[in-house]
């Protein structure tokens, strides 16, 4: 038995051009001018790690309410911007993968993401992908990668052995590394394959 872990921006879909923009532009506006880092600097690259470091760093004490109005704000955006533009474009022949891998007697599959499951969700289900019975762990979860990872390794009832990540970005290659989980790299960020069609199960 082995699993595979997907990711999903930049990864299953392509949202890294707006997801981004629209989740800053949330925090913005809710909490004003407000120093930020790099995506890279921030110590979790999750939706609430880097909300919770950046509340934090400026000094707010009222996180609880703060967080509600940021997501509440961000989930209008992105229902708005998919309203408007269409859902998120797939990754080559992302969804067949997956239905690939559903059908598998011998593969456990799940979802580690860093961005809160509503939006999770929403991007997947409007995108075309039939997640029913995948389980998901998501930023809701932990703010850690690597938590959200071995979250979304126990909920398939695996007791590890084969695991591969599908990820986009040098966070779930360090995420990966620490896991020591076999890591494919998607999309041009790190060089990666550019489509789902020719990967073997």
């Amino acid at each position: 038995m082995k699993s595979i872990i997907l990711d999903i921006d930049g990864t299953l879909i392509d949202s890294m051009g707006v997801d981004p923009k629209l989740y800053f532009s949330s925090i913005e506006r809710v909490l004003g001018p407000v120093s930020l880092c790099d995506l890279n600097d921030y110590n979790h690259v999750t939706d609430s790690g880097i909300l919770g470091q950046i509340l934090e760093d400026n000094g707010f004490s009222n996180q609880g309410q703060q967080i509600a109005a940021v997501k509440a704000l961000f989930m209008e955006g992105l229902r708005s911007h998919i309203k408007d533009m269409g859902s998120f474009p797939v990754v080559d022949g992302a969804v067949e993968f997956v239905e690939r891998i559903q059908r598998s007697a011998d593969i456990r599959v799940a979802i580690a993401t860093g961005c809160w499951r509503e939006s999770a969700l929403l991007k997947l289900r409007t995108s075309g992908f039939n997640i029913e019975g995948i389980p998901v762990a998501t930023s809701d979860d932990s703010m850690s990668r690597v938590e959200i990872m071995r979250s979304a390794l126990q909920m398939t009832s695996s007791n590890a052995g084969d695991v591969t990540y599908y990820g986009d970005a040098e966070w779930d290659k360090r995420a990966c590394q620490d896991l020591c989980w076999n890591f494919v790299a998607i999309g041009p960020r790190l060089g990666g394959i550019e489509s789902f069609s020719s990967v073997q199960l």
